[in-house]
């Protein structure tokens, strides 16, 4: 079996953070590990507070992951501080990982800030630049960018951008951007345009997450870096158009819709 590391925050109401990336890896067919940023108390509503770990702590569990399970693929959430993108970039760099998904989480779906300017340099300075891909969502690529994103045009030269810059692979979301969702990868030189339709439904927390973990579970599997955003933009459709409406604000995706076993069924 294939194996995939998170390394993000944790979200206890389980929709977004490491728990959606678990959901994710499960769903995808793949073994999931995690290792653990930040501590977060939320819901679908909100951020009330966040407890981050120290440099050590985090660099202990990168360890004793690698030390025992190495990952076929390694994706990155919410890494709320300078010191800790530092921690991860060094480790990530010592261990040679080569299928990085970096998703450079800044802001939670119920618009809580999940980072700080110094995070944010650090990590398009020091993380980015390791990752095999970056995907950022239209506010995201803005702030990597330097650039006001309004149309698709506007997503592909800040995804030239952000790729000449870091010398990585860019992948630009497309949910914030005009009536459709429709993604812009822009890799090897080339553009691909992955289209899909806004779903009626508002329950999108942890949408980023969840793509993020699923490109990573397909690079772990072999997948090319198109076929992985494709078959991953497949997943993550589904598990939106499920319709799952937990909570009273951006409820969390169904992220095991496609999973069919007798256990389910009880």
């Amino acid at each position: 079996m294939k194996t995939v590391l998170t390394i993000a925050g944790s979200d206890c109401s389980g929709g977004a953070g490491i728990q959606a990336d678990l959901k994710t890896m499960l769903a995808n067919g793949v073994y999931g590990m995690s290792v653990i940023t930040s501590l977060t108390a939320q819901n679908t509503t909100g951020v009330r507070s966040i407890s981050n770990v120290n440099p050590e702590f985090l660099s202990d569990q990168i360890d004793m992951v690698f030390e025992d399970i190495v990952p076929d693929a390694v994706k990155t959430g919410m890494i709320p501080s300078k010191e800790l993108v530092e921690v991860i970039a060094e480790k990530m760099r010592s261990y040679g990982v080569k299928n990085l998904v970096v998703d450079p989480v800044m802001v939670a779906t119920s618009g809580a800030d999940l980072s700080n300017s110094e995070s944010v340099k650090a990590l398009k300075e020091k993380l980015i630049p390791l990752s095999l891909v970056v995907t950022p969502n239209g506010p995201e690529a803005e702030v990597l960018s330097g650039m006001k994103i309004n149309t698709k045009d506007d997503m592909v030269k800040a995804a030239e951008k952000i790729s000449s810059e870091c010398g990585c692979s860019v992948l630009i979301k497309g949910g914030h951007c005009g009536t459709d969702a429709d993604d812009i990868l822009y890799h090897d030189g080339g553009v691909f345009v992955f289209e899909s339709h806004k779903i009626d439904n508002q329950n999108t927390h942890g949408t980023g997450c969840t793509l993020s973990s699923a490109i990573a579970c397909n690079l772990a599997k072999g997948m090319t870096l198109p076929d992985a955003v494709k078959r991953a933009k497949e997943y993550i459709t589904g598990a939106i158009s499920a319709g799952l409406d937990l909570g009273h604000g951006r409820g969390p995706l169904d992220h095991g819709y496609d999973i069919k076993t007798n256990f389910k069924n009880i």
